[in-house]
């Protein structure tokens, strides 16, 4: 450290999100889309606004808008016991709604790594 205080190396820093992430099950597009067909009784949660998800949505997926002052309340909605798969654009927003499960108890909870924009 220098005298402010700062650390003076970065080699070591790792991002939060990145370390959040790491805790998260994490699936490839791929691994997605395989899942959602293998288990017809999950739950495929789509968090991008109302506009994207009336733009394109995978097939039975249900709208919980990331953005909504009512998510807290759509995530107490749900059944702790069921199977979610949540994705959005790019990852981000499936990553933060995913924490909010799992640190609510949610077990069976796979984030689309990369989201929808994910290259194969």
């Amino acid at each position: 450290m220098d005298n402010s205080g700062q650390r003076k190396d970065n080699s070591c820093k790792v991002l939060r999100w990145q370390m959040i992430k790491a805790t998260l099950n994490n699936i490839s597009n791929e691994e997605f889309i395989k899942a959602i067909k293998v288990d017809p009784d999950a739950i495929i949660l789509d968090v991008r606004t109302p506009d994207e998800f009336e733009g394109d949505h995978l097939e039975n997926a249900i709208n919980f808008n990331y953005l909504s002052r009512t998510l807290s309340e759509d995530i107490e909605s749900l059944n702790p016991e069921r199977t979610y798969y949540v994705y959005c654009k790019t990852g981000r927003r499936s990553l933060r709604v995913c924490t909010l499960l799992k640190n609510s108890g949610f077990k069976k909870v796979y984030n689309l790594d990369q989201g929808l924009d994910e290259e194969d």
